[in-house]
């Protein structure tokens, strides 16, 4: 089957007790026994296994081409228990534009005093190098494209570099969702997604799942953290992206589409310092995003002229995009990244993320334009 075809198939069949297509949401927290004391429907208490999420967690390994896949209640927790499983209490090497809230996970919890944490620009393959083989390395990090900085960085290699080391390589791919990219295929040992993004696709559900091949030591490790730590989608989180998945490849063309006009405009405007975005001819991560991606995300990050003052004063004009955290729904949002992270932020002042939606491209770069100052046309001109 093609993906599309998995993405609406793959986990799910006609429930044959009532011969319902769609999937039905089952809440239920526990399963009756039979009068032996076994359980026939091979369910016994939901933090063990759920049917919904069992569903979830088929499809999600089908569409990464994974063996199994094991769904958390966020993408948080699955980035945690993938670092609290990994088979070693060496190094984790990170790439220095992490996402932030891994930078908070470090500085703010036990993980922190447990690993040692090397962040380095994963864009320059000999310092990806000397990280890994500087000091016993268990696991290496990897995201692309990053955030926010939008960098592009060659997974197959890192992941050479990685198993070189004896080390495991980890993709997050929230960003560019198992349309666009597949780790897997090119030398990965798992594969994470905050399911709460492009995933679900409507911003109304949490969720985290991470994918592993087949004889995975991730897998065995993982599931029990998900199990004994109780770190479980809930259900209908599970079916609400269960139901978000069948559009998923539609929703990403749309995505990717609108983004790529959104930028285009944007990197004409005479107050736009510059535009991170990989769909971009002279953006840095631009071939090797062709080579790695099916297409360039619907991620972009802009710096506004002006600094931290300006770039706020343009987002507190937008109308039609929402001036809001996270990304992958219907919803183009924007956020001033530097003010949302803090101090520790690696965000220029003059920066703004955005995740472009699904309004029509020109009412987004409409918005957008006079939000800046003047129209696109005038900008052109």
């Amino acid at each position: 089957m093609r993906f599309e075809t998995k993405a609406i198939h793959c986990g799910r069949a006609v429930d044959a007790s009532t011969g319902a297509v769609s999937l039905p949401l089952n809440t239920s927290t526990t399963f009756q026994r039979s009068v032996d004391g076994s359980f026939p429907s091979g369910f016994e208490y939901t933090r063990d296994g759920n049917p919904t999420r069992n569903a979830f967690e088929m499809a999600m390994a089908a569409l990464e081409g994974g063996e199994d896949g094991i769904a958390f209640a966020s993408g948080m927790a699955a980035i945690a228990a993938v670092f609290e499983s990994h088979p070693s209490t060496g190094r984790i090497v990170l790439p220095d534009d992490m996402y932030f809230g891994i930078r908070s996970l470090i500085d703010e919890t036990d993980i922190g005093s447990r690993f040692d944490f090397a962040a380095v620009d994963m864009r320059d393959l000999d310092a990806v190098r000397a990280a890994v083989t500087s000091k016993r390395t268990g696991l290496v990090w990897v995201e692309t494209p990053s955030n926010p900085m939008i960098r592009v960085v060659d997974i197959s290699a890192i992941c050479k570099i990685a198993h070189e080391a004896g080390a495991l390589a980890v993709v997050d791919n929230t960003w560019a969702t198992p349309v666009l990219q597949r780790p897997l295929e090119i030398g990965a040992d798992a594969v994470m997604h905050s399911a709460t993004k492009y995933i679900g696709g409507h911003s109304d559900l949490m969720a985290g799942v991470v994918i592993v091949p087949h004889s995975s030591p991730l897998g065995r490790p993982l599931r029990m953290v998900q199990r004994h730590k109780g770190s479980v989608a809930a259900p209908f989180d599970c079916w609400l992206a269960l139901r978000g998945l069948q559009t998923l490849s539609v929703r990403m063309r749309a995505h990717c589409e609108g983004a790529q006009k959104v930028a285009e405009a944007l990197a004409s405007h005479p107050r736009v310092e510059k535009v991170l975005f990989p769909g971009l001819q002279n953006d840095p991560g631009h071939d090797l995003a062709k080579r790695q991606m099916s297409h360039y995300g619907a991620m972009l990050s802009f710096i506004v002229k002006g600094g931290a003052d300006a770039a706020m004063a343009v987002a507190g004009r937008l109308e039609v995009v929402a001036r809001a955290t996270s990304l992958g729904g219907t919803h183009s949002l924007i956020e001033h990244r530097a003010s949302v992270e803090g101090a520790k932020s690696k965000a220029p002042g003059g920066l703004l993320r955005m995740s472009v939606g699904l309004e029509h491209p020109q009412d987004i770069v409409d918005d957008l334009m006079q939000a800046l100052g003047g129209t696109f046309k005038a900008a052109a001109e």
